[in-house]
């Protein structure tokens, strides 16, 4: 389940199925959908993704995945609106990341990880392209080399390692990640209704060619 709490201005959006990795179904998908479509319309300032338990999530449920899920439209639409939200937005990963969650996390303005987390796209193993915004947007954080060792080579970067590429912005303990997240939030949450949108948008997406 996608659960929303909402601390004053923050909205804070939580991958609830730990029991199953937090691996995400279409209904989740849909709901991520419908939250972030509710954050737009309520001009929410500030917006953190995050996941229960010790993995943020581990891509598309297994069985939905083997009747189409992996190649389905809903992932490109949930990271469109995450990088189109007029918002800060945080990915607070709690754990590995890996799959189709990928894009959610590179769609993000900021990126916090814990230490243990690793971060995979199998992607060339399984025979699926990765999600059409996703290389670029990886590449543009880590450069096309780093990019490939991913998409292409299949590796398995360690969150120290990760942190180092530029993939994650910071490092957190896990008991101090979320009010990590929330730090960041403050400016944008206590900032003219608007402004951190008109920020966002001065900012580009991806390295000038």
């Amino acid at each position: 389940m996608i659960r929303r709490e909402e601390a004053g201005a923050l909205w804070r959006l939580v991958i609830d199925r730990p029991d199953k990795a937090n691996s995400l179904t279409a209904a989740m998908l849909e709901a991520l959908i419908g939250h972030l479509d509710a954050a737009q319309a309520a001009g929410v300032p500030a917006l953190v993704l995050t996941g229960t338990g010790r993995v943020f999530s581990a891509g598309a449920d297994l069985e939905e995945a083997k009747a189409g899920l992996a190649t389905s439209p809903l992932w490109e639409e949930v990271s469109g609106r995450l990088a189109a939200l007029p918002a800060l937005t945080v990915a607070a990963l709690n754990g590995t990341l890996a799959g189709g969650a990928f894009g959610m996390a590179l769609a993000c303005d900021i990126r916090l990880g814990v230490a243990g987390a690793k971060f995979f796209y199998p992607v060339m193993k399984l025979g699926f392209l990765p999600q059409p915004s996703d290389p670029a947007r990886l590449a543009a954080l880590v450069g096309p080399g780093r990019a490939r060792l991913i998409l292409m080579a299949g590796q398995r970067i360690e969150a120290e390692e990760a942190l180092s590429w530029g993939l994650l912005d910071r490092l957190a303990a896990p008991d101090a990640l979320q009010d990590a997240a929330e730090a960041l939030c403050a400016d944008a949450c206590a900032a003219p209704a608007g402004h951190p949108g008109r920020i966002k948008a001065l900012i580009p997406r991806s390295l000038p060619t």
